[in-house]
């Protein structure tokens, strides 16, 4: 089982950047999908951008062109360098694992270990 950790949030100003990390213990990932997702009050957990063990990404529309995703292997870690953040994007950021995608690797059915969340806000 991998244990993942999320840290790198904060308040932030519309148009400023963060990056989120998130480290996994217990296990390594470095052959696993990653996956951000996330979560504002009132609404579905939603998919932000996905990694896979080869670097291939994708992206969700609302964020394609100003979140990246990354990985180190060495350091069991998967980032997501938010730039020009927006309102929208307030929400718990999570990152979830998986050694196969079970689906489209969209849903967070798709990943079975999550860790748990880091709050970004973004202020107008």
């Amino acid at each position: 089982q991998v244990q993942l950790v999320e840290s790198g949030g904060g308040l932030v100003q519309a148009g400023g950047s963060l990056r989120l990390s998130c480290a996994a213990s217990g296990r390594t990932f470095s052959r696993y999908f990653v996956a951000w997702f996330r979560q504002a009050p009132g609404k579905e957990r939603e998919f932000v951008a996905r990694i896979s063990w080869t670097s291939i990404t994708y992206y969700a529309e609302s964020v394609k062109g100003r979140f990246t995703i990354s990985r180190e292997n060495a350091k069991n870690t998967v980032y997501l360098q938010m730039n020009s953040l927006k309102s929208d994007d307030t929400a718990v950021y999570y990152c979830a694992t998986a050694p196969v995608l079970r689906g489209l690797g969209v849903s967070p059915t798709d990943f079975g270990s999550w860790g748990q969340g880091t709050q970004v806000t973004v202020s107008s």
